[in-house]
């Protein structure tokens, strides 16, 4: 990659998404700058060739565009110290590319506050988990200006299998929460069906034998099949993580006044996964006794 697509590149929050996300522009030939507020993904990401930023001033005073991959309003707002004057420093002349999951009226706040500061902003949410992350399968929806969307298009296409611009901030996230009703749908529909034939005394290799060979089959129903079945747990995305969209959908459509009958029920359903100690496991693990 030549400067001229990526003039000095910084990736702002390498947990179970960021990570893989990084490595894959690492392998691409970007020069990449990293922080995290934890310290085990920048150190491998330094044995990768990474750059690792001491504090997340000195990422922005090297960086032009700046990939943030943070879970929660709050934690985006403290670590981008948003509301004081350090918040202009640091995004005054820099691209700032969301890539996580918010509320599209939370990063419409945030593009209004980064165009104040002098910046530029773009939503690049992503479809898809950690290991299609690591495989560069993820889809990649993109929102903003046309100037800032055509500078950072081909950065997220390295991280991407395809990506598609929805328009303005923030039809990119609203495009984003559309795309999750199906998938948290599709995905606790799964959970139920293999709960129900397991309480029932069928052989779970069939039914996931029946469900991969079918018109039904997809990547993602090929993937938690084998999860379940093998009993692997371990999270490519978590029931908080799941409960966290189910939220933000239900809030965007209430604001809508827009009937979501499904989503209400899943909400409610990875509620009580969280409460039961579930949290950090697989979203195929909802339907556990």
């Amino acid at each position: 990659m030549t400067n001229a697509v990526t003039p000095r590149v910084g990736f702002l929050g390498t947990g179970l998404m960021g990570e893989p996300m990084a490595e894959n522009l690492l392998a691409s030939g970007v020069d990449l700058l990293v922080w995290n507020r934890s310290a085990p993904a920048p150190e491998r990401l330094a044995a990768k060739g990474a750059r690792v930023a001491d504090s997340v001033e000195q990422l922005f005073a090297q960086c032009d565009v700046v990939l943030m991959m943070l879970s929660t309003h709050d934690v985006i707002d403290a670590v981008l110290e948003r509301g004081t004057a350090a918040f202009t420093t640091h995004l005054a002349g820099t691209t700032l590319v969301h890539l996580g999951t918010t509320s599209p009226r939370y990063s419409a706040g945030l593009e209004r506050d980064v165009k104040s500061a002098g910046g530029r902003y773009v939503e690049a949410p992503v479809s898809g988990s950690r290991e299609p992350a690591r495989r560069r399968e993820l889809v990649g929806m993109l929102a903003g200006d046309d100037d800032a969307v055509a500078a950072v298009g081909p950065i997220i296409e390295l991280l991407c299998a395809s990506t598609t611009v929805c328009g303005a901030v923030p039809a990119a996230l609203t495009m984003k929460l559309a795309v999750n009703v199906f998938l948290v749908t599709l995905v606790t529909g799964l959970a139920e069906s293999f709960a129900f034939a397991q309480q029932q005394g069928l052989d779970l290799q069939q039914l996931r034998g029946i469900l991969d060979g079918g018109q039904m089959s997809s990547p993602i129903s090929r993937v938690k099949t084998a999860k379940y079945v093998d009993g692997d747990l371990s999270p490519q995305a978590s029931i908080a993580d799941v409960l966290k969209n189910c939220e933000l959908i239900v809030d965007a459509a209430s604001q809508a006044s827009l009937p979501v009958p499904l989503m209400q029920v899943c909400r409610s359903l990875f509620a009580q996964a969280v409460e039961r100690g579930d949290g950090t496991l697989d979203m195929v693990a909802v339907t556990r006794p």
